[in-house]
């Protein structure tokens, strides 16, 4: 098995297109990516991984929808995006392709993690 990457690492790796044909993560693989995305959990089973925040407001929210989504863009790989409440924050990111979770899942979040998202307090 490979060493598992720090999220350092992982920020300078791109996702790498898929379109099924990947073998999902073990879960011993996907615990020990994981540790290298603070504040990510695994959800859904083992098949995804999610985050949350608490914006400022709606607006802050908003713009942090839209970092993802111009970081998505350029990765080729979509979260799904969830706002309750105006400014709860819920990122959950598979990989749909293979109905569960590939290292592009933990690049991505590494990514999003560096994100700026104004947050109360």
């Amino acid at each position: 098995m490979s060493s598992t990457p720090t999220a350092e690492e992982l920020v300078r790796k791109h996702c790498v297109p898929c379109e099924g044909g990947v073998e999902q993560l073990s879960s011993d693989r996907a615990n020990a990516l994981l540790a290298s995305v603070e504040g990510w959990e695994l959800a859904d089973e083992g098949r995804s991984i999610r985050r949350k925040w608490t914006a400022k407001n709606f607006v802050a929210a908003i713009e942090f929808f839209n970092a993802i989504a111009e970081l998505a863009e350029k990765e080729g790989h979509h979260p799904d995006l969830h706002l309750e409440g105006y400014r709860k924050v819920t990122v959950e990111i598979s990989t749909h392709a293979i109905g569960g979770l590939s290292e592009n899942d933990f690049i991505l979040a590494s990514k999003i993690n560096q994100l700026p998202i104004k947050t109360k307090g």
